[in-house]
């Protein structure tokens, strides 16, 4: 059966019919005023049209860097607490996590069930694997995601928040995950975690290379010891011929260094392909989101942690976050605006496996309909979602 979501302005422009088959745009037609033609068209006699009403549609937004595993979403408020470092906040969610339930099917549920109706039609999600919860918040992601009823896209790193050479064990873990199908490993701080920047990277590496999977690395670490992870990073890219399989998360260093040594670090990232992912923080330095675009380097965006043991903070609403992106960038431009509405959809497609995501023809049909006049203005107003399609089927299904 066709599905037909008639009279959308895709990216604003010109009214049009948009055909879906199987999950897929198989067409992107100009409006037609006749539902008997429409059918007659098709050649489908059981075609659902779903009415747009001349609104925008933007594709599904992709949140590129979440930690899907760790909210406490739909449960009583938890007051924040811990000491404010990465450290501080690490020992304070190993301390809090088991008495909250954490990780939880239905908290995580619920979660994503806020960000769909938002929009959200697919993750790259960090989970955490540790000695203490295993391998179980992959699994917990995984069914929550398969509760949704819609064809979610996921994909999953292997994250051992708690460090990686400094647990013995984790490294066996990570390799295991591999092995049963998670897309990523994952790396924190290699230098102010573990201690033992060359270690932690060798043992990543080895693990993807072997496994065939990629690489998403948490590095917070600032100023030249952070552009020294980045080049290890990039060096290791090259020589496992990972280009495009690996991923800097936050990446705050390149924002702290000057025009030339930034210049350096995304000269190396083009060369060895390696993308950066940013959750738009409002007390980090600006990146160079300019430089980084005019290289070809992917950048995505994702929310992080929502409302959880590292912060009370966070609504899910990627729209509003790509806005705050903007902002922190100094966009003002038309383009500018736009561009960051691509980045936080169009853009994405490569953090979540999809050779393609957009309003075309062979596209997954992950489409969300809001009531503005452009996106310059879907941006700046991020609208309540009128309708949002997952893989063709609306949510909530």
């Amino acid at each position: 059966m066709q599905t037909v979501l008639r009279n959308v302005r895709p990216w604003g422009g010109a009214a049009s019919d948009l055909r879906i088959a199987d999950g897929r745009i198989v067409a992107v037609d100009a409006v037609e005023t006749d539902y008997a033609a429409a059918e007659s068209f098709s050649g489908d006699p059981g075609t659902q049209f779903i009415e747009g009403d001349g609104m925008l549609a933007l594709p599904g937004f992709v949140n590129a860097h979440a930690h899907l595993d760790k909210s406490w979403w739909g449960r009583p408020w938890v007051p924040y607490g811990g000491e404010a470092t990465t450290q501080g906040r690490i020992a304070h969610e190993r301390a809090h996590r088991d008495e909250l339930g954490i990780p939880s099917t239905a908290s995580t549920s619920a979660l994503l069930r806020a960000l769909v109706a938002q929009g959200t039609t697919a993750f790259r999600s960090h989970v955490d694997v540790d000695l203490g919860v295993g391998l179980d918040g992959i699994r917990i992601v995984r069914e929550a995601v398969a509760s949704l009823g819609v064809p979610v896209a996921l994909e999953i790193v292997a994250f051992p928040q708690d460090g990686v050479l400094r647990r013995p064990g984790v490294l066996d873990l990570l390799d295991r995950a591999a092995a049963e199908g998670a897309e990523h490993i994952g790396g924190l701080d290699p230098a102010s975690i573990d201690r033992d920047p060359v270690g932690q990277l060798d043992a990543l590496f080895d693990i993807a290379d072997r496994r065939g999977v990629g690489i998403d690395i948490h590095l917070h670490d600032g100023g030249e010891l952070g552009a020294f992870e980045y080049e290890l990073i990039i060096e290791r890219t090259r020589a496992t011929g990972l280009a495009g399989r690996v991923n800097v998360a936050h990446g705050f260093a390149i924002g702290e260094l000057s025009a030339a040594r930034q210049q350096q670090l995304i000269d190396g990232m083009r060369e060895a392909r390696v993308s950066l992912t940013t959750v738009a923080p409002i007390n980090a330095p600006r990146l160079p989101l300019g430089s980084l675009r005019e290289a070809g380097i992917p950048v995505g965006l994702g929310t992080d942690g929502i409302r959880d043991l590292w912060g009370p903070y966070g609504d899910g609403d990627l729209l509003r976050l790509a806005t705050r992106l903007a902002q922190l960038s100094g966009a003002r431009r038309d383009d500018e605006l736009t561009a960051a509405v691509r980045l936080a959809t169009s853009d994405a497609a490569g953090f979540v496996g999809r050779p393609v995501h957009d309003l075309v023809v062979g596209a997954p049909a992950d489409i969300v309909l809001v009531d503005a006049q452009n996106v310059p203005e879907a941006l700046v107003a991020a609208p309540p979602r009128a309708l949002v399609l997952v893989g063709g089927v609306e949510f909530p299904a």
